[in-house]
């Protein structure tokens, strides 16, 4: 496991530069996922730090949809059973120019097992009120446009 942990924090940035030059636009999903007492699922990478809502990039000759229940059932061990809202689309070009984020509210889900080995440090069930330390700023503003009805910016 330490050596895929090596490996992503090594190939990572290679990757990125690759796709900066391979593609004009890249495209991500994340999501705002709530469980019957309202609280939201938050996850810790072990290449990054902080909290952060699961999702990750669209694959060429994938959908946003299909793409956004991958990356639920592999980073978060969750199933869509229903229809995902979409919150906004954020230019997230500040951390990676030409890159855009899809936010989804997902109410409708089932828990299976989840498919990530070595991406995923933890996984947590957290209240709006008492979010853990270190959930990222893009985080807390995405969950407040998702669900403390902030109005929704367009840049990330």
């Amino acid at each position: 496991m330490r050596v895929l942990v090596f490996a992503e924090r090594l190939g990572r940035p290679l990757i990125q530069a690759f796709w900066r030059w391979q593609r004009g636009l890249t495209l991500g999903v994340r999501a705002v996922v709530v469980d019957s007492e309202g609280q939201v699922l938050l996850i810790e990478h072990t290449y990054l730090d902080g909290w952060f809502l699961p999702g990750g990039g669209v694959e060429r000759a994938e959908t946003v949809h299909e793409a956004l229940t991958r990356e639920l059932v592999e980073e978060a061990g969750v199933r869509l059973t229903g229809p995902a809202q979409l919150v906004s689309i954020y230019d997230n070009a500040k951390v990676f120019r030409g890159d855009h984020v899809l936010i989804f509210r997902v109410d409708d889900w089932e828990p299976c097992e989840a498919t990530s080995r070595g991406e995923i440090a933890r996984r947590g069930w957290f209240a709006l009120d008492s979010l853990p330390e270190g959930v990222t700023p893009g985080t807390r503003t995405r969950l407040a446009e998702a669900l403390g009805g902030s109005a929704a910016s367009h840049v990330w």
